[in-house]
């Protein structure tokens, strides 16, 4: 019994030191686009669940494996205007960020509802913006990007 006992415990032990590099291997190198073109909802919830759906997937895969774009467009623009105010939403763009996470902003969102993008957005440069966010999806799924619709 004592040698079950001591076999059991060391096969607990191999298989919780196993879980970071099997989740390497069994997931590899990942380019992903995360599409974003609704309203965030009460307390930007909707905004907030997306950004942890996407520290979820870095930390299963792991950064070092991750080429994560977030293409924001119609309402989902209002992601990054929520982050200009609420801390909340701010800290979650900051740390996806720091993690190397890209956010594309819509240009032509921005000109139909005549948003500054230097004003009334959080972070966003010049370089953040592409024409159309419809166009960028399409584009980065021929690019070999997998598709997701947190």
């Amino acid at each position: 019994m004592r040698a079950f006992a001591l076999i059991l415990s060391v096969l607990s032990l191999a298989v919780i030191l196993a879980t970071p590099a099997d989740a390497n291997q069994r997931y590899g190198k990942q380019k992903v686009v995360y599409h974003i073109n609704y309203d965030g909802g009460d307390a930007d919830k909707k905004y907030r669940g997306a950004m942890r759906n996407i520290q979820n997937h870095i930390n299963a895969v792991g950064a070092e494996n991750m080429e994560i774009k977030v293409v924001l467009h119609g309402n989902g623009v209002g992601l990054l205007k929520s982050a200009a105010s609420n801390q909340q939403v701010q800290s979650g763009v900051t740390s996806l960020r720091a993690q190397q996470v890209s956010f594309h902003v819509c240009n032509n969102t921005l000109k139909g509802r005549k948003i500054s993008y230097e004003n009334d957005l959080f972070e966003v440069f010049e370089d953040d913006i592409v024409p159309s966010g419809v166009a960028e999806l399409s584009h980065l799924q021929q690019q070999g990007y997998t598709y997701i619709k947190p």
